[in-house]
């Protein structure tokens, strides 16, 4: 079992802090699994097995559970008076109403919640009104690439775990397949589940065929700079017909399932956000190549896609930043401020024009926040006028 050693951390420290906590995330990234990891921990401090409640609702055992009523009833059967009950429930979403249940645990004196969904529905409407102030979400991903590498430490080849990182996806159960026709078929079933499950189900699109190619053509384009029209009109000259507004619930639909991720632009001179031009990242980049193939691979494109979610993961405020007519990739908001990030593969060439260009967004912001130019490049760490330079895979480890 992989130590997801940050997200456990975290549920440790809000450990019977009057909060609900909430692990959001696409599916099969390891909500689950965290939970037993986290459950083995209060064993280890004294919690008894009686006092653990662990209920995943996509488990056949739990189809009787119907309502909010019956999986609440269900839950404080269980209780044990006078001791403290930790109760833990998976894909709570699947209940009708699921959040009265929740509220009227967590107004129970000696009941700590924990619940995990992998839709952004979790989070909104009648949740976010009823629970407002009382829970606090763990947005989780697949492995970084510092836990992908710790699954194998007699190998220290960083070239060659990178390229079975971004290939081979950072799903944590993607790592027991070892045969790539095995694990394609495995990361489709994914891929299926969220479709007919978390969108079609749910959302009641009527269209799947078109659903697909919207996001084989998200997959295609990520990092790019995107509008709902320009998706529209893209996908209508290639022959699928659609309209903007269905494109745009689609977009909606795939973000709220946490396949997709969207980031928009803030002018940094103008200190403005940007109504146009947002951007999209894939949760996983294996997903990626099991749907589009190695074709079509744009390897800087994918280099941003993975330095998108190590921030995300490190917990930063996200923006895509716009310096007059130049772009900075992320600007990357923390508890110290602001930093910024351009990425490359290589900025190694005959004349230097490549590493000019890369500098040149960067050296026209004039603030002096921290400033970092990411490549692939296997040069000592550098700096350009206060630009430090970093090999991408030491800042991933780091």
């Amino acid at each position: 079992m992989i130590q997801r050693q940050e997200y456990l951390d975290s549920l440790i420290s809000f450990r019977d802090k009057q909060l609900i906590k909430v692990v959001t995330g696409i599916r099969r990234c390891g909500k689950s699994t965290l939970f037993e990891l986290y459950q083995d921990y209060l064993r280890d401090v004294g919690v008894t097995d009686g006092q653990i409640i662990s209920i995943n609702l996509e488990e056949g055992e739990y189809d009787e559970i119907e309502s909010y009523k019956q999986l609440y009833s269900f839950v404080t059967e269980k209780f044990i008076e006078n001791k403290k009950m930790y109760v833990f429930i998976d894909e709570v979403q699947r209940i009708t109403d699921f959040q009265k249940a929740v509220d009227s645990l967590y107004v129970k004196k000696n009941c700590d919640v924990y619940i995990t969904g992998s839709n952004a529905y979790l989070l909104s409407g009648e949740l976010a009104t009823l629970l407002s102030g009382r829970y606090v979400e763990i947005k989780m991903l697949p492995l970084s690439f510092k836990e992908y590498v710790s699954c194998f430490p007699e190998n220290q080849n960083l070239e060659r775990l990178y390229s079975d990182y971004i290939q081979n996806s950072a799903f944590p159960y993607a790592l027991e397949i070892t045969k790539p026709k095995d694990r394609k078929m495995y990361l489709q079933g994914i891929y299926d589940t969220i479709v007919l499950k978390d969108i079609i189900a749910r959302r009641k699109f009527p269209d799947t065929s078109m659903l697909k190619s919207v996001t084989r053509f998200m997959f295609d384009n990520i990092g790019n700079l995107c509008s709902t029209k320009k998706i529209a009109d893209t996908m209508t000259s290639a022959g699928r017909k659609i309209a903007v507004h269905t494109v745009e619930s689609y977009l909606t639909a795939l973000c709220d399932c946490f396949i997709l991720y969207q980031i928009g632009r803030y002018d940094i001179k103008g200190k403005q956000y940007l109504k146009t031009g947002d951007k999209y990242y894939v949760a996983d980049i294996g997903l990626r190549y099991a749907l589009l193939g190695t074709k079509k691979a744009d390897m800087g494109h994918i280099l941003e896609n993975i330095v998108f979610l190590e921030l995300f993961r490190r917990g930063y405020e996200i923006h895509i930043g716009k310096v007059g007519n130049t772009e900075v990739d992320f600007i990357a908001i923390g508890d110290e401020g602001e930093e910024y990030y351009q990425v490359a593969y290589t900025v190694i060439d005959a004349d230097g024009s490549t590493l000019k260009r890369e500098l040149a967004p960067l050296e026209a912001i004039n603030d002096h926040n921290p400033k970092y130019l990411l490549t692939m490049d296997t040069t000592p760490l550098t700096s350009h006028n206060g630009i430090k330079q970093v090999n991408l895979l030491d800042w991933l480890l780091k």
